[in-house]
């Protein structure tokens, strides 16, 4: 037991030190000034769960809306009016989504002032509620613990697929790009060897009218 309990903290340890170097989760804080519209881009994953909060100073006057859009133009998440709030967003493939604050100064005869804007984001494991499922499930403590080894595990192993699928995409590209310039240089040699034979035979026939060759 006393082995076991050994190993699972040298485990635990390793899990730890990885996670810690992978970037689950980051903050990001800017001002929006009235009647403007800026959009955080965000790069997701196939079925991981991005969750987040946000939250904007006081602006007497100034409305603002959170819209969160793919590269499709659909809405996974709209909210007018916002102060304060979480959000979650789920993709059905690997996109690029839209993080956009629009601002709406709605009394022109108040000075409207810029509001500061804090989002923070969680992606994968770093953004499940492990206490809710404790809960749930009823889980105890090194149970927990065991089921957070295991999904930050499934997640290690999920993002090294991700990156030979990426650099297997580019391998594919680069190879396909290789091969069109190879064939670009061929088309490219041949249209100038028959432009040189042609000119040879235009200038053989020129010299013949001009009597200047047999």
């Amino acid at each position: 037991m006393i082995k076991m309990n050994k190993n699972l903290v040298i485990i635990s340890v390793l899990f730890t030190i990885m996670a810690i170097n992978c970037p689950f989760g980051h903050s990001i804080r800017f001002l929006l000034q009235p009647n403007t519209k800026r959009c955080l881009k965000e790069e997701m994953r196939k079925d991981v769960l991005v969750t987040g909060n946000y939250s904007l100073s006081d602006s007497p006057g100034v409305r603002t809306d959170l819209i969160i859009t793919d590269t499709k133009g659909h809405a996974a998440f709209n909210r007018e009016n916002i102060d304060k709030g979480i959000f979650a967003v789920n993709s059905d493939e690997d996109d690029i989504f839209d993080f956009c604050f629009i601002s709406y100064l709605q009394a022109a005869h108040q000075m409207p002032q810029a509001r500061e804007v804090h989002i923070e984001m969680k992606h994968g494991i770093e953004a499940k509620n492990y206490d809710q499922v404790a809960a749930i499930s009823k889980l105890k403590p090194l149970e927990l613990e065991l089921q957070k080894l295991d999904d930050l595990s499934a997640a290690i192993i999920g993002d090294f697929d991700y990156m030979k699928k990426r650099e297997q995409a580019m391998r594919d590209t680069n190879e396909s790009t290789n091969a069109r310039i190879f064939y670009l240089s061929i088309f490219s040699m041949l249209c100038l060897l028959g432009l040189a034979i042609w000119q040879i035979i235009y200038l053989r026939q020129f010299f013949k009218a001009k009597k200047l060759i047999d």
